[in-house]
């Protein structure tokens, strides 16, 4: 029997999903599972694709199913899980095996991993994976970091399982280590930025205009035809739609109003602080999530502090002001965009990755979970300006920019005087505002600092810094 291309350890449903992908593709694939009787209930399942199949019982056949050098996908919970399983496979494997983890790893875990493996003959691929379930079983976005040599060999697989954009595969190596899973988790926080300013547009579509369910879902599939076409306003129009099988009502009317979170959007947000480069989008994004679920809290505060008395918001013309909530929500995507790319631009340099901006716009064209037609934009913006320092200086989108400036103005304005809270698009804003102005503020700052503990600061004339104009300070 030949041996099988690539293995895979791990059959839930994003590696059942996954295996079957692969075998589908045409890949012959080894499958192992903690449990045997998992393993044969997969097998069993799969049907047509049996053949591309190798269900394996131990570890030792498991191994030797696979074609050497052997790669081998890990996909069980990310974490200390991975750490054990790894060491369970080392005994079995031989120079240029690598093991590929697969999971929402964090960055840092990845690169400790390959680095514990760099003198050991063995290698490590951390490989972004984006597209959830559907995706998994028919064509994710495929984000790879790890060696060269080690993607090469796992290069003609992952890109026959990806999912396509006009034909171009959206799976890319983006350089050694962690930079596959970095690149991931920075496309999470974006997701949670983007998710977050459509659930601020539809509570004032809800709240601030009293429509229905059903009446904001017909605003955003008109919204899909246009520049906000993406999985997610898709998604977002057929939630809106559901109705619910026990009461009959819109679906989205009985969901309670907490929403989980697995960590990569806060990962996200806290190395954007490590770098000192501002993702506002991200972490109000995160922080809204965490207010969520203080649900009994806010109910609380609700009795206690009340809400603005506006019940309606008022408007001179609707139809006017959903065209600006269009335009706003456009904006906000801008600032998240932009902030997750350039969080990206300043690991690249941090890393040595030399992360490809374009390349990576154009494998989320497809198949992940930000898919737009947003990142043709994007990605044609860093071809022409791939050293471009923000995304917003380009010539395209600082046109964009320009053109939502006022709608974003004008519905941040809206909700904050009606009480609805907008904490994603008030921070796009606010950080237009904080990067285009050439004179800011932090001249006060710096003089306090200096006040109270002797740091210096850069004079704007350019002359000779000195210290303590002002006495002894806070210190006397």
């Amino acid at each position: 029997m030949a041996q099988a291309e690539i293995g895979l350890i791990g059959l839930g449903v994003m590696g059942s999903n996954l295996a079957l992908n692969i075998a589908e593709k045409g890949n012959k694939i080894a499958v192992f599972n903690r449990t045997v009787a998992r393993t044969k209930e997969f097998y069993e399942e799969a049907g047509d694709l049996k053949g591309q199949i190798v269900p394996c019982e131990t570890i030792e056949e498991f191994v030797a199913a696979i074609r050497p050098p052997r790669p081998i996908i890990i996909m069980i919970q990310a974490g200390a899980a991975v750490d054990q399983q790894m060491e369970l496979l080392r005994p079995y494997l031989e120079n240029n095996d690598i093991m590929i983890d697969a999971g929402n790893a964090n960055f840092r875990d990845t690169m400790r991993r390959f680095d514990a493996l760099k003198d050991s003959g063995l290698t490590f691929i951390g490989m972004g994976v984006s597209g959830g379930e559907e995706g998994a079983r028919h064509g994710p976005s495929i984000m790879v970091g790890g060696t060269e040599a080690s993607w090469k060999r796992v290069e003609k697989v992952l890109t026959s399982i990806s999912a396509k954009y006009n034909d171009d595969p959206c799976v890319a190596w983006l350089g050694e280590n962690g930079a596959g899973h970095f690149v991931k988790t920075i496309h999470n926080g974006i997701e949670y930025a983007d998710m977050q300013m459509i659930a601020e547009i539809y509570g004032i579509l809800r709240d601030g205009l009293k429509m229905s369910a059903t009446e904001i879902g017909e605003v955003f599939g008109q919204w899909n035809k246009g520049r906000l076409e993406s999985y997610l306003i898709e998604i977002t129009e057929k939630v809106l739609a559901a109705k619910d099988p026990i009461a009959g009502g819109p679906m989205v009317d009985m969901i309670l109003d907490k929403a989980g979170q697995k960590g990569t959007g806060k990962w996200s947000a806290i190395e954007a602080q490590n770098m000192g480069v501002p993702a506002t989008g991200i972490e109000a994004a995160v922080a809204a999530r965490s207010i969520s679920s203080f649900k009994s809290e806010r109910e609380a505060a609700e009795k206690i502090l009340g809400l603005p008395d506006v019940p309606v918001l008022q408007v001179a013309d609707k139809a006017a002001f959903i065209k600006d909530l269009e335009s706003a929500l456009l904006a906000g995507k801008i600032g998240a965009y932009a902030q997750g790319f350039a969080v990206m631009a300043a690991a690249s340099k941090e890393y040595n990755w030399n992360l490809p901006m374009p390349t990576i716009a154009k494998i989320w064209r497809a198949g992940c979970i930000i898919r737009s037609q947003f990142l043709d934009e994007i990605t044609s913006a860093f071809t022409k300006a791939p050293d471009a320092a923000n995304l917003i200086v380009t010539p395209a989108f600082a046109t964009m920019v320009k053109d939502t400036d006022a709608a974003l103005r004008r519905v941040v304005s809206a909700a904050a005087l009606h009480g609805l809270p907008v904490p994603a698009l008030a921070s796009a804003l606010g950080y237009f505002d904080s990067y285009r102005r050439g004179r800011g503020t932090a001249n006060i700052i710096q003089a306090q600092r200096d006040f109270f503990g002797a740091h210096g600061f850069d004079r704007l004339d350019g002359a000779d810094s000195h210290h303590g104009p002002w006495g002894s300070g806070l210190n006397a």
